[in-house]
């Protein structure tokens, strides 16, 4: 499936700034979504593709760092580059700490601002692609009968069939056809593969 190109989201109250900003990302080929305020961003479609969001650190009301939470409260997880008018230190690392790729003071260096853009952008698509190989691997997962569950959970924790079957009260032909059936389910090409799935799914012993 062909992924949607790009967007960078541009929220700033200085239509000037925003549109100066806008305008540069746009000359490189960048697909661009302008908003004047948090509030018209949050009331708007965003498309289902990789983004970025290049957020005024001063707003009127809720300062872009509140802002910042209230994507995450939201489960909005676009990666954020901050742009302010004033060179604030203390600001600038409490960004970062929360996740911002990036802290620029204004007057922008335009390169400065296209490379963290472009990384909030790649950094976006590689949670995409791992959100989607993990919702992928929970459908697997999903298939699986309670014994199956059980068993895995043993499996990737380094039981052999002998430990799996006493505990189980199975026999041990009966963990093998299990084990099989896991592999085939969940299309693991070795236990290798099995035990990375498993720790993607966050699947351990405690839940048999």
């Amino acid at each position: 499936m062909t992924e949607e190109q790009p967007v960078t989201f541009v929220i700033d109250d200085d239509a000037i700034v925003r549109e100066a900003v806008a305008d540069l990302l746009r000359s490189v080929g960048l697909s661009v979504k302008a908003f004047g305020s948090t509030q018209e961003f949050l009331h708007s479609k965003r498309p289902n593709a990789p983004g970025c969001v290049v957020l005024d650190v001063r707003l009127p009301g809720a300062s872009g760092l509140e802002f910042q939470r209230t994507l995450t409260e939201a489960g909005i997880l676009l990666p954020v580059v901050f742009i302010s008018g004033h060179g604030d230190i203390s600001m600038s690392v409490r960004a970062i700490k929360s996740g911002a790729i990036e802290f620029l003071t204004k007057p922008l260096r335009e390169q400065e601002l296209l490379d963290a853009v472009h990384a909030g952008i790649e950094r976006d698509r590689a949670r995409r692609q791992q959100a989607s190989l993990v919702a992928e691997l929970q459908e697997r997962f999903d298939t699986l009968t309670s014994r199956e569950r059980q068993i895995i959970a043993l499996v990737v924790s380094g039981r052999a069939n002998k430990q799996i079957a006493y505990g189980l009260k199975l026999s041990e032909m009966t963990v093998k056809v299990h084990r099989s059936q896991i592999m085939r389910k969940m299309r693991a090409r070795s236990l290798i593969d099995l035990v990375r799935m498993a720790g993607r799914l966050g699947v351990s012993a405690e839940e048999s």
